[in-house]
């Protein structure tokens, strides 16, 4: 018998999506979190994270991360959670593998630029943007825009990251037209999603950080957490191949705040007494998580990455270039809509503040290669900065 109170979502329970579909043609036996899952999976949007950057701009080796990779990661680790903790594995893996779907290229450092240019008509943030994706610029079906995803999806992806006092001008869109409480908290598969997130990207982003030399494992000594996990692995197998250990020193990472976030979140939930999603949702806090020991640790372990890996000099350089790439494709769409091709330019709205959201939507589906490329094919080949060229 289980210990653990009956939180997880219940697709049969669900609120609905924005849109009915009358006629819809059921294709075997998926309720509506299995049904989302699958929408995600097969939208374009969700292919191309396999050319968006996640730690390295169009990496050269085959073996490195793109955001794809990292979001079927996040999504295998926020299912193991969701399993233990009895939560709904559909809707857990929806929302992993949504999650960073309003990315644009090249990562933070495309978004800043995105940001920038369109700081004087809201600004542009990549969680708002997953959001707008989803409900309005995928358009695979007949009868309405977007995916029509539920709303315990789409509330998920809003703020599975905690309640949303302040949103951005494209979540607030969906929002008016869909309500989703967004001060509230969200569901524990929301909450799982998050913190299968930072697993995946402090664990991974290690391994990558070290496959390209910009890490050494001298380096990551310094911090406790991963020279006690080292230690053990150490213990383990002596004579072992360096290589071997170091992957080995992942899993063991991940298993080690994997088994903390089980722990801590029933004890979480056993202490605010919670016993349904609802609950969950009005509980006032955070459910979902580390204990504070390994919160800690994790905290610190971010900020060796920040100053290790993410701004190493070559690192910042890449993400310079690419700031300066977006920054000069948005430019050259605003002097002449016709750039971006018949199809985005004969769709162009009426309004200042439209036209730049505009440009922004099509900027931000851009995987890293085509806005090399249309930068190219605007500025000449010669013009793409240099940390670029190799793409």
């Amino acid at each position: 018998m289980s210990l653990i109170p009956n939180c997880a979502s219940d697709p049969a329970h669900s609120r609905g999506r924005r849109h009915e579909e009358p006629g819809r043609v059921v294709r075997g036996p998926r309720d509506a979190f299995h049904r989302d899952r699958d929408r995600i999976i097969h939208s374009i949007a969700f292919r191309r994270l396999r050319h968006k950057t996640q730690v390295f701009v169009a990496p050269d080796g085959d073996h490195y991360r793109v955001r794809l990779t990292h979001s079927i990661e996040v999504a295998q680790i926020g299912r193991g959670i969701a399993r233990a903790l009895e939560l709904n594995e559909d809707l857990t893996e929806a929302l992993c593998l949504a999650h960073d779907i309003g990315h644009p290229p090249f990562g933070h450092a495309g978004e800043d630029a995105l940001k920038a240019a369109m700081r004087t008509h809201g600004g542009f943030d990549h969680n708002g943007h997953t959001l707008r994706t989803l409900a309005r610029l995928e358009c695979p079906y007949p009868r309405f825009d977007g995916l029509n995803l539920t709303w315990e999806t789409l509330e998920g992806l809003a703020k599975h990251n905690g309640p949303v006092r302040h949103p951005g001008w494209a979540l607030a869109d969906i929002d008016a037209e869909f309500p989703l409480d967004l001060a509230s908290h969200a569901s524990l598969e929301a909450q799982v999603a998050a913190v299968a997130d930072d697993i995946a990207y402090d664990n991974h982003d290690i391994d990558d950080g070290l496959r390209a030399g910009l890490l050494d494992l001298d380096q990551l000594m310094a911090q406790p957490f991963v020279a006690a996990n080292f230690a053990g692995v150490e213990r383990r197998f002596p004579g072992a191949a360096r290589e071997r250990m170091l992957r080995e020193l992942v899993r063991d990472q991940i298993g080690v705040m994997v088994n903390d976030v089980i722990a801590t979140t029933a004890a979480n939930i056993a202490d605010a007494g919670v016993a349904s999603s609802a609950e969950v949702r009005a509980a006032g806090r955070t459910l979902g998580g580390f204990s504070p020991d390994l919160a800690r640790q994790e905290r610190d372990l971010k900020r060796f990455m920040y100053a290790n890996l993410y701004h190493h000099p070559s690192q910042l350089a890449a993400a310079g270039a690419a700031q300066e790439v977006v920054g000069h494709l948005f430019a050259a769409y605003a002097d002449d809509p016709c750039r971006m091709g018949d199809d985005w330019a004969s769709r162009l709205p009426d309004g200042d503040a439209a036209i730049v959201r505009h440009i922004g939507d099509y900027i931000a589906g851009m995987t890293d290669r085509f806005a090399i490329d249309r930068y190219a094919e605007i500025f000449g080949r010669d013009a793409v900065p240099e940390p670029l060229r190799h793409v």
